[in-house]
């Protein structure tokens, strides 16, 4: 059950929970614990640093501070936070990698990139890239906290 007064995550899954399935939810969900299968949700989604997740996502946008492996798409943006570790492929229309964030996979960000296809794994038009990255090697890497364009 969410904390009083917390309007950006209603819900929260916590540390001691484990969830295999399928979830669909309007407003914003924190995951503390662990989660595999699928979300759905025109909402936010919170990994939180604890948490770990092996799941396709689509969503309005998503902070990811854990471990996640599978495929994400966020109307909005996603942000890979600094101990994000994240391996898939993902579409957002705004990426925000922080330094020390280890991604390994493809990325397509853009305003097309979520019009087109349903989910993350259709092909759409816009910028796009791939491999395994750590931020803040050569090869692109933005500033910390500052958008992919």
């Amino acid at each position: 059950m969410a904390e009083g007064g917390n309007q950006e995550y209603p819900t929260i899954l916590g540390p001691d929970a484990n969830f295999k399935g399928e979830m669909n939810f309007e407003k914003g969900l924190r995951l503390q614990g662990r989660f595999e299968g699928k979300m759905n949700t025109p909402g936010r989604l919170h990994i939180a640093k604890e948490a770990r997740m092996q799941a396709d996502v689509d969503c309005g946008a998503l902070i990811v501070e854990g471990d996640v492996k599978g495929n994400l798409s966020a109307n909005d943006r996603i942000e890979l936070k600094s101990t994000a570790r994240y391996e898939g492929d993902l579409r957002a229309s705004k990426l925000t990698v922080d330094e020390g964030a280890i991604f390994n996979g493809h990325v397509t960000v853009g305003p097309e990139a979520v019009k087109g296809g349903k989910g993350p794994s259709g092909s759409a038009p816009g910028a796009t890239a791939g491999g395994p990255a750590r931020v803040g090697a050569a090869g692109g890497a933005q500033p910390q906290g500052q958008p992919v364009k």
